[in-house]
């Protein structure tokens, strides 16, 4: 006689357990891939530095290190958690269009901008896209179920640094080779962005998000949030009286449960070292590179424009990190067990390249090492990415008593295909 979950189990549809918005899932993860590759067409990025330090804008190098590169690092600070918390409640398409606005502010600053408030402004819009993509890294978690985050994870990141290397290439082609000024190069950049932003328009809007799109909002179009998917809340008592909030409500506060979420996923080993990686090397990892193109201007200054190779430097670090990234999309090994060893080995092998960098007084080997410390961080992001929402999942699905006797409903919860459940619950994190 088969056990109860088992006769459920085959009574269900075929259809349930699948979410008919994930039935074209392909199509969609195909869409906001191009989206992100045709987000970073940005030829004149590269190129930002020596553009101001030129006759064109005639900064020095002082006020450029000094007064406006420092506001991309504290504007940044100060964006960070409310455009976290508006891409959740505005589920990330309205975020992804003001990443697209704030790239066009960007380079209209720097086109038409002639003081250094207005470079100020344009660092001041540009920390505001750099918040805003966390929309896009983490618009893919809500296609697919969690036994693909880890293998969805690289391909979106893949596309965006096979963007931003073709974006490299083609801006160090047009200086080197073509001998197009920097303001030129800037006007192309933002004829691609103008594009992306009108490939922003048609992305899917999704109906659930990680916090705030819960029960309630489902009213005005918005289906539960991933969290109560997964772990839904106990029944109102049959005795509550209608149109009154019950005692202990402001439990169920959006705020109050992410402290709460926060609070019990700290308690996770393999969580906690993940996001303690991401913050810390995150963190110098966007100095370094922000910063970088002053180092290159110390070690190498020059007035030619052809022969300036940050683009070609940013295509081979950025080709470096595609393949790591798409790689690590592949890799399966017990992270419980090695995690430490392997982020250990990483940020050491890091800490030695910006070391050098420092040390050297060769351009190229500077850029060889900005190459291989770009693509070791590469690396890791695409794994601590699925990993993070990947134990949070299992968490969740493991503290749940009826999962045991009730498997069907597990299925449902993670919003994948009969065979997501297994897959999820497999010892590959």
């Amino acid at each position: 006689m088969a056990p109860s979950g088992q006769v459920a189990e085959k009574q269900e549809p075929p259809e349930l357990g699948r979410d008919p918005e994930l039935k074209s899932w392909r199509c969609l993860v195909f869409y906001l891939c191009f989206y992100g590759f045709m987000a970073q067409m940005r030829p004149g990025e590269s190129f930002i530095t020596p553009y101001l330090l030129s006759t064109d804008k005639n900064f020095t190098q002082e006020q450029v290190t000094n007064e406006i590169t420092p506001v991309l690092s504290y504007s940044y600070l100060a964006v960070l958690v409310p455009v976290f918390l508006l891409t959740d409640y505005l589920r990330y398409k309205p975020v992804l269009l003001l990443q697209g606005l704030s790239y066009i502010s960007v380079w209209l600053l720097l086109l038409l901008g002639d003081s250094v408030l207005h470079m100020q402004f344009m660092e001041l819009f540009y920390s505001l896209t750099m918040a805003a993509r966390i929309a896009y890294s983490s618009y893919v978690f809500s296609l697919v179920c969690p036994a693909r985050y880890q293998r969805m994870a690289g391909y979106s990141r893949t596309a965006v640094l096979l963007g931003v290397f073709t974006s490299s290439v083609l801006g160090q082609l047009l200086v080197t080779v073509g001998r197009v000024p920097f303001s030129t190069v800037n006007y192309i950049s933002l004829g691609f962005l103008t594009f992306s932003l009108v490939l922003a328009l048609f992305l899917k809007r999704p109906k659930r998000s990680l916090f705030f799109n819960r029960a309630a909002p489902a009213r005005h179009g918005a289906s539960p949030s991933e969290l109560d998917r997964m772990n839904p809340a106990p029944s109102q008592p049959a005795d509550a009286k209608p149109g009154r909030a019950p005692l202990g409500a402001w439990r169920d506060w959006t705020l109050v449960r992410m402290l709460r979420e926060l609070g019990d996923h700290l308690r996770l080993p393999q969580l906690r070292l993940w996001s303690l990686w991401w913050v810390f090397n995150s963190a110098a990892y966007y100095l370094i590179v922000y910063y970088v193109h002053i180092l290159w201007n110390v070690v190498n200054p020059t007035t030619d424009a052809s022969s300036v190779y940050n683009g070609g430097a940013d295509a081979a670090s950025t080709l470096l990190g595609a393949i790591t990234s798409f790689s690590a999309g592949f890799v399966k090994i017990r992270w419980a067990l090695w995690a430490k060893l392997v982020i250990a080995g990483v940020t050491a092998v890091q800490a030695a390249l910006v070391f050098f960098m420092y040390s050297t007084s060769s351009i190229w080997l500077c850029y060889v090492a900005f190459v291989l410390f770009r693509g070791a961080y590469q690396f890791l992001v695409p794994i601590a990415t699925a990993l993070c929402p990947g134990v949070r999942s299992q968490h969740i699905l493991r503290h749940r008593p009826q999962d045991h006797r009730h498997p069907h409903r597990c299925r449902q919860a993670v919003s994948g295909p009969p065979g997501a459940l297994a897959a999820s619950r497999a010892p590959s994190w």
